[in-house]
């Protein structure tokens, strides 16, 4: 599903955000931070998959360490719900 939305949906804009230079930046922030951010706020231990930007790029957001943060990908699911920017309605 998400290799078909990256594909098919994705803005191509948003598409040009997330390159290799987001996967090195992306790779060194799991590796400094392997569990999910979201989980150790109420106790649970669970290693981290995504890493998710707090304020969107697209609404102003950076790579910057403080924008970002480590989920697992029931969080980052969560989150991402909850802010609609995935799932909105076109």
């Amino acid at each position: 599903m998400d290799a078909y939305y990256n594909k098919y949906e994705r803005d191509p804009q948003t598409r040009k955000r997330y390159d290799r230079r987001w996967k090195r930046i992306r790779d060194r922030y799991i590796s400094e931070h392997p569990l999910c951010e979201e989980c150790q706020k109420y106790g649970r231990l669970t290693p981290a998959e995504e890493v998710h930007h707090i304020i969107p790029l697209s609404k102003g957001g950076t790579n910057a360490d403080n924008n970002l943060m480590s989920l697992c990908k029931q969080c980052h699911s969560s989150i991402t719900a909850r802010e609609g920017e995935r799932w909105a309605r076109r």
